[in-house]
C-alpha cells in the first residue's frame, strides 16, 4: 500500500518568487495489487507526482508512506553517471540494490532487454533520451518491486521495442502492480484497473480507469483531443 497524506508540491523561481502549486493537498490510498493509471493534461503533475512516490523528489509540505517495495520511474532517463558506461552504471545499481543477487544475472538481463548492442560499453554522455529510457526499463525489470512505476516506458523506442515492453508489462500485472503515465487510452485500459485524475494540483481517485478517462474527456474537448 502507499498512503500519500496532506501533500504539496512546487518549483520555486529562480529569482526566488513562490510559484504556483503542482499538486496542492493530495490525498491518497493507492491499495496493493491494483494497476493506476494516471492521467491529467500536460503539466497537471504527473511526472511530479511519479517522482514524489518514488522518493526521487520531496513533498514540500505532507508525506508519501510506502508500505511495499517501489520502483524508480521507467521511461525516465536521467539517473545515470554519463562519464560511466552502461555496463557499469548496470553494475553500480546492482551491487547497491541487489540485496544480495547476482550481479552479472542483472547485468546480462539488462543488456539483452535493452538491445543497445555495443553501445552497452560505451559511456551514458553518448547516448539518446530513446537510449537511455531502454536502459532504464531493462534495469527496472531486473529487480522484483512490488509496484513498477512507468513514465511513458511503453513509447521508448522502435515498434519492436514497444511491443516487448507492453507484454512486459502484462507480465508483471499479477505479480505487481502498476503507477503508469500513457498517452494512450488502449494501453491504461488494457493493463490499469483504476485511475487517478489530476486537475487543477488536486487529485481525484476513480476505482474504474474508464470513469477516470471519461473525466478527463469531459474536462477538456469532447472529441477527447488533447493528449493525456
Amino acid at each position: 500500500m502507499i498512503k500519500i497524506t496532506n501533500l504539496y508540491k512546487r518549483y520555486n523561481n529562480r529569482d526566488g518568487r513562490e510559484a504556483p502549486w503542482v499538486l496542492k493537498d493530495i490525498n491518497l490510498t493507492i491499495p496493493t495489487n491494483v494497476s493506476v493509471g494516471l492521467l491529467g493534461r500536460n503539466g497537471a503533475g504527473k511526472s511530479t507526482l511519479l517522482q514524489l512516490i518514488a522518493g526521487m523528489d520531496n513533498p514540500e509540505r505532507g508525506k508519501v508512506e510506502r508500505q511495499c517495495r517501489v520502483s524508480w520511474p521507467i521511461g525516465l532517463s536521467g539517473g545515470f553517471q554519463g562519464n560511466m558506461t552502461g555496463r557499469q552504471n548496470v553494475k553500480f545499481v546492482a551491487r547497491v540494490h541487489g540485496s544480495g543477487m547476482d550481479v552479472h544475472r542483472i547485468i546480462n538481463s539488462v543488456e539483452e532487454f535493452a538491445e543497445l548492442g555495443s553501445a552497452f560499453d560505451r559511456p551514458i554522455r553518448t547516448y539518446s533520451s530513446g537510449m537511455r529510457a531502454r536502459l532504464n526499463f531493462g534495469l527496472s525489470l531486473a529487480f522484483d518491486f512490488d509496484v513498477y512505476l512507468s513514465d511513458e516506458a511503453t513509447a521508448v523506442g522502435d515498434k519492436a521495442f514497444r511491443e516487448k515492453a507492453t507484454r512486459t508489462f502484462k507480465a508483471k500485472v499479477g505479480q505487481s502492480s502498476l503507477i503508469m503515465v500513457a498517452h494512450g487510452e488502449a494501453i491504461l485500459k488494457e493493463l490499469c484497473q483504476a485511475g487517478i485524475y489530476l486537475k487543477n494540483g488536486q487529485a481525484i481517485w476513480y476505482d474504474d480507469i474508464n470513469d477516470a478517462i471519461a473525466a478527463y474527456h469531459e474536462e477538456t474537448t469532447p472529441s477527447g483531443s488533447r493528449k493525456l
